[in-house]
């Protein structure tokens, strides 16, 4: 006499369609971070630049 019957699930393989819009997707995601990162650093840059230009600041530190 055997016990009760117990389903188990069923393992299936990799879904190779859901792993590649799960790796475009977190790649999309990482790459927009990445990019506006980058824009902020290259708009410091600029204004850093702008006001050096317009004399309202220097690189040259001031003698007493």
């Amino acid at each position: 006499m055997s016990g009760p019957r117990i389903a188990h699930a069923t393992l299936k393989g990799p879904s190779v369609v859901k792993e590649l819009l799960i790796g475009i997707t977190l790649g999309l995601a990482a790459g927009g971070v990445w990019k506006m990162h980058h824009w902020n650093e290259q708009r410091k840059v600029r204004t850093f630049y702008d006001l050096l230009e317009k004399g309202e600041i220097s690189v040259i530190a001031e003698e007493e």
